[in-house]
């Protein structure tokens, strides 16, 4: 990847940073308080070709930088590099028989709508596990852990995957 695709990558980065923090942390359904966490559009958008301990680096500083806005010390951190820890094997379950092309990104327009949800419905839900088993130690309620899962992979599914109609293949 070269310059350009980082740079690329960095714009990405601030505007869902910008977007989760102003906009989506805001946001609380239901009396769970149910909070969209957008932000793992970053780590499921890395290109194919970007190396494996880099990703883990850029979800790092990505958890890190929203743990600093919504004062969750760890939490948005742990999970998002538990994500990008998983991905490769995400990628390597889904990849076609000749691998990755190079220079594709990870979206619905390169791939298609079906192998998009293959590949980002099982991260963001094991995002999710991780982000709340680690919130919930100590005020363990197994049923209202697994109902903020549930609910809350289902509204980050839906905003990831309406977030891929903007996304034009070049």
């Amino acid at each position: 990847m070269d310059l350009r695709g980082y740079l690329k990558l960095l714009g990405i980065y601030a505007l869902l940073v910008i977007v989760q923090v102003l906009v989506f942390n805001n946001i609380k359904i239901s009396s769970y308080g149910i909070t969209p966490l957008f932000y793992v559009l970053f780590v499921l958008s890395v290109p194919f070709e970007v190396p494996k301990w880099l990703t883990l680096c850029f979800a790092f500083v990505l958890g890190y930088t929203i743990d600093m806005f919504a004062d969750t010390p760890g939490l948005h951190t742990a999970a998002s590099v538990f994500m990008a820890f998983m991905r490769p094997v995400m990628l390597n379950i889904l990849a076609p028989r000749d691998g990755y092309e190079s220079g594709l990104f990870p979206y619905a327009a390169y791939m298609g709508m079906p192998w998009y949800l293959r590949y980002s419905v099982p991260l963001i839900f094991l995002h999710h596990i991780s982000y709340f088993l680690i919130d919930s130690i100590g005020f363990f309620s197994i049923f209202q852990i697994l109902i903020k899962i549930l609910c809350t992979t289902a509204v980050t599914v839906l905003f990831v995957v309406l977030s891929q109609f903007f996304v034009r293949r070049r």
